[in-house]
């Protein structure tokens, strides 16, 4: 089936940040009383929604998740407002592909904290839709996310290749029918396997393959 969308995950695949949810979410939970590992970070929690990594880490009877979530995303739109994570190679690489389908990002992020980064970045008028973690009952590794996405776009499963750099992402990417290119930088490599190809990073190249599959 010919291509005829190309889906961005947001944190750590469209924006180079997972250093800085990484960072931020060690600063909540600290104040919080539970430090948190940078490795504990990426092998247990990198993909997941807010709400979830607040409750494996913090315990399911944490009895203030919204408030822990507001603060990490006020903390993250003070570093990365600005669009300074977005690469020119993956500006270029979302210039590229909608040029040719429609475009969507579908993330565990809040909508107030995509879309400043999006403006900034130029690309806010190129994302024909955004399903962030607020529309959605379920986050990744769940697949409701694309398929929302894909209801949205009248866009078939089979027809749409979803970039993620993380295993919730692309089990979630998968469980909706899609192909998905994981991007290597935040997992290893090897737990990306369930991914259909691993990319070094976004960029036109790395579009182009994904258009001509």
């Amino acid at each position: 089936m010919p291509i005829r969308a190309i889906s961005f995950d947001f944190n750590g695949t469209l924006s180079d940040d997972e250093p800085i949810l990484c960072s931020v979410y060690q600063e909540l939970f600290r104040s919080r009383g539970r430090p948190l590992p940078s490795e504990a970070y990426y092998a247990e929690l990198a993909g997941l929604s807010d709400e979830a990594i607040v409750t494996s880490w913090l315990g399911p009877g944490y009895d203030d998740v919204d408030g822990a979530v507001l603060e990490r995303i006020a903390r993250y739109r003070a570093r990365a407002a600005d669009g300074s994570t977005v690469s020119e190679p993956a500006r270029e690489a979302v210039r590229f592909a909608a040029e040719r389908v429609r475009v969507t990002v579908v993330s565990g992020a809040a909508q107030e904290e995509i879309e400043p980064v999006l403006e900034a970045a130029g690309l806010a008028s190129l994302i024909s839709v955004l399903v962030p973690a607020d529309s959605i009952q379920n986050g990744k590794p769940h697949p409701e996310g694309y398929v929302r996405a894909l209801e949205l776009l009248g866009v078939r499963g089979d027809e749409a290749v979803a970039f993620e750099d993380t295993e919730a992402g692309v089990l979630a990417a998968k469980g909706a029918g899609m192909r998905c290119l994981a991007v290597a930088g935040t997992l290893a490599p090897s737990r990306l396997a369930a991914a259909d190809a691993v990319v070094e990073t976004v960029n036109v190249e790395a579009v182009r393959r994904a258009l001509e599959w």
